[in-house]
């Protein structure tokens, strides 16, 4: 990969977050912070947004995840590898601890389907409380 490609690639990726930070905003969740690495030491630790919902008082760690287009082929969140959950899941749980967090909290993904350069609007995918986590005692209930 060329640095200008890898280049595209980051402006992308700005954009999709923007894009995901933009429709949680709408859906009443409170921005707390964006690319956070938890572990300072170790730069494969990053959690794209870390946004608060305030319907069910939790704190909800975001992946986002950006593609060109939808494929009929593709299967949703094809694009989380184990190793990226790996990753995630002990970048949570970083998080978690530095912040001595008590309450509930869950794991979000959401899907961009679109380019900065497309006339189109972007599609949105959010696909909440995904299992990352083995159990679920500080999940929120979404029964209620």
């Amino acid at each position: 990969m060329t640095p200008s490609e890898d280049n595209v690639g980051v402006l992308h990726g700005k954009w999709g977050e923007e894009i995901a930070c933009e429709h949680l905003r709408r859906c009443g969740y409170e921005i707390v912070e964006r690319n956070a690495r938890p572990c300072p030491w170790d730069r494969r630790y990053e959690i794209d947004i870390i946004a608060w919902d305030r319907k069910l008082d939790a704190i909800v760690f975001v992946e986002v995840k950006q593609h060109k287009m939808r494929s009929p082929f593709a299967r949703r969140l094809q694009s989380i590898t184990r190793r990226k959950k790996d990753l995630l899941r002990r970048a949570c749980r970083t998080w978690l601890f530095r912040k001595r967090w008590q309450s509930s909290y869950r794991f979000d993904v959401i899907e961009i389907f679109g380019t900065p350069d497309s006339t189109a609007p972007a599609e949105i995918d959010h696909i909440p409380r995904v299992r990352l986590f083995e159990s679920e005692e500080r999940f929120v209930d979404w029964s209620r």
